[in-house]
């Protein structure tokens, strides 16, 4: 059984660190962080100051990585918002920009976090490595192959390093499962079946913000499932080769007999499952309506607008290298949320089932998984998450990137060419359903010598 991992904080940790001690986990081996490094940090900018970048990549660095950051530019296309996110973010210094090219101009920043809609993720990265940084971008790297075939060449042409956020490779039960998959005591990899549920909370919300128009996010296949993709790519050691897919929207969208324009102003509030009173969330208050009027984009927008194009149940089918085959699918209206996984090899099967709001008792552990050797018993162990957002994934992804600890005995930490590949499993997904026909990677990408 996994324990959690005991609840010290980056701080301490980074304080032991320049003290020259080695700190020593469940999850890396070793920190090597120079004296040098953590007195003088290295300049930072980000480009996409919502939620996302406020929090996870803004306001956190500050507070728990003091030593090694120093934000010195904040850019958004809406000036309300990137003004109240340089106070969320806690970074009186930084100068606040609509103009990305002046930012780093003026600003000189070593590396640039991107954290904008997802159909501009790929744009930023490229200019920023024309313009001399490094590039730290939130999954997705990008939402169609002409834009991971910018990315792949522009990193190549500069000499600058793309690295890419999967914070899932990070968890304890993904830890646990590649484990289980390098003991080599299931055999050689046949299939993979891996079935998301997203309930209908979470999975309504991406309806209601810009992620429900396929031209921001490329899909759910691409804005979410690029994690999952990713994690199987990871799991694997193997790389996709053709996919084959399904899709539609079939309950959000015009699946109602009425809508709105926002649940605020929506005369069917008293009557919709939907509804949802943005008034009583006082940071996307802040953050998004207080600065309506400079971009016209509604955080509480109707999840049955009759444009929505954004897929809300889909399936598809990989082919990998190895000869292995990958069953996916995601569904975004479920009365719970959650995912069945299982590897099914030469020799044995291991499963993980990992729920929240679920209607039936879990055991001991936040994830459930299953081994079973051919001819033999059947084992079982709970893995519990960790201390933190997204079960402690997130902390520890940020120690990687950031270069607290350095050693990566698992190669977790992901540049471009993982980037592209999960991205371009739902990239082709994408373009498989509406063409109807299955797509090859390599028809999509040319990645040349990228590593």
């Amino acid at each position: 059984m996994l324990m959690k991992p005991n609840d010290s904080t980056r701080r301490e940790f980074l304080g032991a660190s320049i003290a020259g001690l080695v700190g020593v986990s469940s999850d890396f081996s070793s920190a090597a962080e120079s004296t040098e490094q953590c007195t003088h940090p290295k300049r930072y900018a980000m480009v996409g100051t919502g939620s996302r970048g406020t929090g996870m990549w803004g306001e956190s660095l500050v507070k728990e990585y003091p030593q090694l950051v120093k934000f010195v530019g904040l850019c958004d296309i809406n000036p309300k918002r990137v003004e109240y996110a340089k106070k969320v973010i806690g970074a009186p210094d930084a100068k606040t920009y609509t103009d990305f090219d002046a930012m780093i101009r003026e600003t000189r920043p070593d590396v640039v976090i991107v954290t904008t809609v997802d159909a501009f993720h790929a744009m930023y990265a490229v200019r920023a490595m024309e313009l001399g940084c490094d590039v730290i971008v939130e999954k997705p790297m990008a939402t169609d192959e002409q834009q991971c075939q910018q990315i792949i060449d522009t990193e190549r042409k500069t000499g600058q390093h793309v690295t890419v956020t999967f914070n899932a490779r990070y968890g304890n039960s993904t830890k646990a499962i590649k484990n289980i998959l390098l003991s080599g005591e299931i055999g050689d990899i046949i299939s993979v079946d891996f079935h998301e549920y997203l309930d209908i909370d979470h999975g309504a919300h991406y309806f209601r913000r810009w992620h429900a128009y396929k031209k921001n996010s490329g899909s759910l296949l691409v804005h979410k499932s690029t994690h999952h993709f990713d994690q199987i790519n990871w799991w694997l050691d193997a790389d996709p080769v053709e996919v084959y897919a399904q899709g539609r929207v079939s309950v959000y969208g015009k699946n109602n007999p009425f809508r709105g324009k926002t649940c605020r102003t929506c005369p069917h509030s008293d009557k919709c499952d939907y509804y949802w009173d943005i008034t009583k969330a006082q940071k996307a208050m802040d953050l998004y309506v207080a600065a309506e009027d400079a971009d016209h984009y509604y955080r509480d927008a109707c999840v049955f607008r009759e444009d929505i194009d954004t897929y809300d149940v889909m399936g598809v089918e990989v082919k990998y290298t190895k000869g292995i085959q990958l069953s996916y699918s995601l569904h975004a209206f479920s009365p719970y949320e959650g995912a069945d996984i299982a590897f099914n090899g030469s020799n044995g099967r291991v499963e993980k089932r990992s729920y929240s709001k679920r209607p039936w008792p879990k055991i001991e552990g936040d994830s459930d998984i299953r081994t079973t050797i051919n001819f033999k018993e059947t084992r079982t162990e709970a893995v519990l998450s960790g201390v933190g957002s997204h079960g402690g994934s997130d902390a520890k992804l940020k120690d990687h990137v950031l270069g607290v600890r350095t050693d990566d005995p698992l190669n977790r930490k992901a540049g471009s060419r993982a980037g592209a590949m999960s991205a371009l499993i739902g990239i082709a997904a994408r373009h498989s359903i509406e063409s109807g026909r299955s797509v090859r990677i390599d028809d999509l990408v040319n990645f040349g010598g990228t590593s």
